[in-house]
């Protein structure tokens, strides 16, 4: 008697396999982490933010700037974990989704937060031993306060990838599939919310750093409506004589060069003279020659596009080197070989 030839594969049984296995493994991993984030949560809520309330350590006014919105998130949270743990991933997260706001208020008012911590760490000896007596206990497991402050942002991101990953590995006809989709839509957008908030905050202390070291009348009113793209050194060439090493700051508007005080100045070492600002929409850069990864640089010339002067200092054209060094900012940094022949047979 012939022996059965083997099962035929079936390709949808197959997939479908597959993706109950990815989302059994992610499910998994949403619930235990989950737990992690609750237990994280509530230790703050208890031992930090409970005990402040009770014994007037900061005031209502200082004790909410620190904490912002945490009794509501950790409150979202304690609602999420029972519908995890029975498996009812479409109903729990899509209740869930209700209080995304709170995440978002939260990423507003992290800066404040910080300062608030720091501040209070500084002036407060009575908050510091508070805070490094509740660090202390064994519940902690070493974590400081700085360390547990971001975590419901983190957990957001968390969030975004589990969420995410459950969806799509949820078969079409299942009950829940519409459900996970809209959640896993809805905390993408809160992410990506949350994400411009942080954005625009580390620009708001690039601005602050950059208008701390510059001064001059041309470089007042840098914080205002733009973004910090990036910083380094240039040569600007002269029309006779050597080259000079000027700091530039490129903006999303302006381009800013500024020349370095003396290391040896009493009050202001380390800091920059704002000596021109040149306004993106009316001017127009051009290479001259080579590039920042060429042997020997190259030559970048900006005009005025519009014909007349950009400063007091400046005529029609700048010019300046563009050197090749094996560095993280290597367009920025400064090169002899390049600083002897970028000037030859040049204009201002």
């Amino acid at each position: 008697m012939e022996s059965p030839g083997p099962t035929a594969r079936c390709p949808v049984r197959e997939q479908r396999a597959r993706w109950e296995r990815k989302r059994a493994c992610t499910a998994r991993e949403l619930l235990e982490t989950e737990r992690r984030y609750q237990e994280q949560l509530g230790l703050v809520a208890t031992y930090f933010l409970g005990i402040l309330k009770a014994k007037g350590t900061l005031r209502p006014p200082e004790c909410q700037t620190l904490f912002g919105c945490w009794e509501l998130i950790y409150g979202a949270s304690l609602e999420l974990l029972p519908y995890l743990e029975e498996g009812h991933w479409g109903q729990g997260l899509e209740g869930f989704c209700e209080h995304l706001e709170l995440y978002t208020q939260f990423a507003a008012n992290v800066e404040r937060s910080r300062s608030t911590l720091q501040e209070q760490l500084k002036r407060s000896k009575r908050f510091r031993r508070f805070v490094q007596l509740q660090e202390g206990r064994p519940e902690f497991r070493g974590l400081q306060l700085q360390d547990l402050l971001p975590l419901p942002l983190q957990r957001l991101q968390q969030y975004e990838n589990l969420v995410v990953a459950l969806a799509e590995n949820t078969i079409p006809n299942s009950p829940d599939c519409q459900q996970l989709t809209r959640a896993a839509r809805l905390i993408s957008e809160t992410a990506q919310k949350v994400h411009t908030i942080g954005q625009k905050h580390k620009n708001d202390q690039h601005l602050r750093r950059v208008q701390a070291l510059l001064s001059g009348r041309q470089a007042k009113g840098l914080t205002s409506g733009r973004w910090f793209l990036r910083q380094g050194w240039l040569l600007v060439v002269p029309a006779s004589g050597e080259p000079r090493p000027r700091m530039f700051f490129l903006f999303s508007d302006v381009l800013l060069m500024a020349k370095p005080r003396p290391p040896l100045h009493l009050l202001k070492s380390g800091t920059f003279v704002c000596r021109a600002l040149y306004p993106m929409a009316h001017c127009q850069l051009c290479r001259v020659f080579g590039h920042s990864g060429g042997p020997c640089g190259g030559l970048l010339s900006v005009s005025n596009s519009e014909g007349f002067s950009l400063n007091r200092f400046e005529p029609h054209t700048k010019k300046w080197s563009l050197p090749s060094c094996p560095s993280p900012m290597r367009s920025y940094c400064l090169c002899l070989l390049t600083r002897r022949r970028c000037h030859i047979g040049t204009t201002v």
